[in-house]
Order: structure tokens, then sequence, then C-alpha cells
């Protein structure tokens, strides 16, 4: 199905979105940080990128940001998935260019059915 990068600094998130998103068919790659994250969004296509806030290097705001200015990656959905939760922060995302937000703790039905929105299988 789908090609989705996972941008996390908790190993436990990771492999809680691999664990919902897998068993759906979807090929999950992992990074822990803002600048591995632009790194492997440069290098290989994904349908769809998961993003945390707060991460050491660079954090979810400068990665969606440097996202935006890759013309190969227009039009790339990606997803806020973060604890934060404050009008100002999703604000400041929408105008990052994020396309969606989801608050942690996330239900499994929850991440499904946005991936599903966002992703063309």
């Amino acid at each position: 199905m789908a090609n989705i990068l996972t941008v996390d600094d908790s190993p436990s998130i990771r492999q809680m979105i691999k664990v919902v998103l897998a068993p759906a068919g979807h090929n999950v790659v992992e990074a822990s940080d803002g600048a591995q994250g632009l790194a492997k969004a440069k290098a290989t296509k994904f349908d769809l990128v998961i993003t945390d806030l707060n991460m050491p290097v660079m954090n979810g705001l400068e990665l969606i940001r440097a996202l935006r200015k890759e013309p190969a990656l227009v039009g790339l959905p990606i997803v806020f998935l973060t604890t934060e939760s404050s009008d100002a922060v999703k604000t400041e995302a929408k105008q990052a260019g994020a396309t969606g937000w989801i608050t942690k703790p996330f239900k499994q039905e929850q991440l499904l059915a946005v991936v599903s929105k966002l992703v063309r299988s």
C-alpha cells in the first residue's frame, strides 16, 4: 500500500506506529529526528510523513518547513503527531505546511483513518 516515513525521537512511539500501520499493509520507515527524516525523505519516495514536534537536531516544525521547500516533495502529506495541543502550535504547524494533526496518545483507528484519508492505495 503506502510508503510511510515516521519521524520521532521516541523508539516506542515509532514502534507503536509501525505496529498499527504495518499489518494494514503499509511499509513504515523510521527516523529518530528531523534531520534524519529530511535525509530519508529526499532519498526515497514516500506517500506520507508522520512527524513529532519535539526532537533533537531538527524539530518537527523545522522538518515540515524544509520538506515544503523541496520541489520534488510538493503535495506530500505531512501529519503532526504530538502531545502539543495548543491552538498556537497548531496554527504554527499549519502555517509551516502540516496537512493534519493527531494528538498523542492516539487511537489505532484514528491513525488508520487519517492514513487512509491521506494516501491513495
